[in-house]
């Protein structure tokens, strides 16, 4: 079985000297996790090349021991200076899609219609899709052939206003994913802790709320593709 897993191409903040990207975590528990089931992963991003790190995910009271691991070997960090671009994949390759999370994906997720088509193609067909963190904002535009969003009367989860504002980040981001994802009909779950493990299973869509909910949705995929193999 093979995953797509999907990441940033940005690396600032729109307008402003503020670094973001990856964050490093909620990319590698997941392709740890697709190894150790002999799954295979392809790490793509909207233009194919580099996809920068989220600073802030690489600082030691967040930079757990597998993350540190994988950013310390050299063939893996050559991977993320390469990814495929979105557009020269072919989706009936793979079995399910997981979107990674960190701020820069509030720009290059978003009003994205090549992303927007392969989840949309993705989740009609009955595949996987599952996204983790700011990843989320990859699902809110996305629309399915009757024209409805995908993420309407779904329940879902993501990075949450409350948790924005603990990261110091409500004023830098472009708009308020917990709340559009409600404008466009999801019914948005957020854990009672914020910055905990939260996970939401609707049918073939999986999200998790934030960093911590990485090794959870990881899991959760694994465990679905799992069952579809036998």
């Amino acid at each position: 079985m093979n995953a797509l897993i999907v990441v940033t191409n940005i690396s600032t903040y729109q307008n402003q000297n503020i670094p973001t990207g990856l964050w490093l975590s909620e990319l590698t528990h997941f392709y740890d996790a697709c190894i150790k089931a002999n799954i295979s992963a392809t790490i793509a991003s909207p233009k194919g090349g580099k996809t920068p790190l989220d600073p802030e995910s690489l600082k030691p009271l967040v930079l757990d021991k597998l993350t540190k691991g994988y950013y310390s070997d050299s063939a893996f960090m050559e991977v993320l200076n390469h990814t495929a671009s979105l557009d020269s994949i072919n989706i009936d390759d793979f079995d399910a899609i997981y979107l990674t999370g960190g701020h820069g994906t509030m720009y290059d997720f978003v009003n994205n219609d090549v992303l927007n088509n392969v989840i949309a193609s993705f989740y009609e067909q009955g595949k996987i899709v599952a996204a983790v963190c700011h990843g989320v904002c990859g699902l809110m535009d996305v629309r399915l052939s009757n024209g409805e969003y995908l993420v309407k009367d779904k329940t879902i989860t993501g990075y949450s206003w409350f948790e924005e504002i603990l990261a110091n980040r409500s004023k830098q981001v472009p708009f308020n994913l917990e709340k559009t994802l409600k404008a466009h009909g999801a019914h948005y779950k957020k854990g009672i802790i914020p910055l905990t493990s939260n996970v939401k299973q609707d049918g073939n869509l999986i999200t998790g709320q934030n960093p911590f909910s990485s090794k959870a949705i990881a899991e959760s995929v694994i465990d679905e593709l799992k069952n579809r193999r036998k």
